[in-house]
């Protein structure tokens, strides 16, 4: 095979990971073959939902019916406002109950264990299970337990995993960066407070630490709160013009791979 294979890394992000779909949509349009997808938080469930088989536009209208009630199930707070059950039900109808191993392109899923502070990468198992784990924000949704694991939200320790994607055996990683901090945001609950914390904490941990992927996908979203699930239609869009705009980038990087190695 004289192409290089290609891993999509899919960061985290909330509802901006619904810029993911946009993402994927332009990528096959060009008929640029995704070898493998890795994926935190909201990326891993983007990874997922496309890995079993549900094609891009298919996904696009399942995104735009996107609403509260069929994934918020609020508890006592004790690890999380969200008991998460509703979400995992959602998850496993959405991904017809398969496992990991079952995706093509294999996804791998990374969540973060609390406890012992190590990242987790998920490339087996209940797909729910792992999902559900990669996208339990701390402090909103309560943490996943995985034999002796408790699991929260990937984006914590791995924002946008490119060295997982490179693990699986990427040649070139196109990495999709959707974490922004939205500027003067509506404060008026806990629960933002700890949205745009995490936003702000994450986005300074990526300036420290420069994500190393050979093209980097950054889909202007700083307009957008991370739960804004009411935008998904605009998020999607602006996911498609940014990836519209590296296509030179990408083709020029496969033609590179392919003429350092004839």
């Amino acid at each position: 095979m004289n192409r290089p294979k290609i891993g999509l890394a899919l960061g985290s992000g909330g509802a901006r990971g619904f810029a993911h779909l946009g993402v994927l949509k332009v990528l096959i349009e060009e008929n640029i073959t995704i070898d493998y997808i890795a994926g935190s938080s909201m990326g891993s469930l983007v990874g997922a939902i496309y890995g079993v088989g549900h094609d891009v536009d298919t996904m696009v209208k399942m995104a735009s019916l996107f609403k509260r009630k069929y994934y918020l199930d609020f508890t006592v707070p004790k690890m999380g406002f969200i008991a998460g059950n509703k979400v995992k039900s959602l998850i496993e109808t959405l991904t017809h109950g398969k496992q990991i191993e079952d995706l093509s392109p294999p996804l791998a899923i990374v969540a973060t264990d609390i406890i012992k502070g190590e990242k987790v990468v998920f490339k087996s198992g209940p797909i729910a299970q792992a999902v559900r784990a990669s996208i339990a924000i701390p402090g909103i949704l309560v943490p996943e337990r995985i034999g002796d694991r408790l699991l929260v939200d990937g984006g914590v320790i791995d924002r946008v995993p490119v060295s997982v994607a490179r693990e699986m055996g990427a040649d070139l990683v196109i990495a999709v960066d959707v974490s922004d901090v939205k500027k003067e945001p509506d404060v008026t609950s806990i629960i933002d407070v700890i949205m745009q914390s995490i936003d702000i904490m994450q986005t300074e941990m990526v300036r420290l630490h420069e994500i190393n992927a050979d093209i980097m996908i950054k889909p202007r979203l700083e307009s957008f709160q991370s739960r804004a699930f009411t935008n998904v239609v605009d998020i999607i869009k602006i996911g498609e013009e940014e990836a519209h705009r590296h296509l030179d980038e990408i083709h020029k990087a496969v033609e590179d791979w392919k003429e350092k190695n004839k």
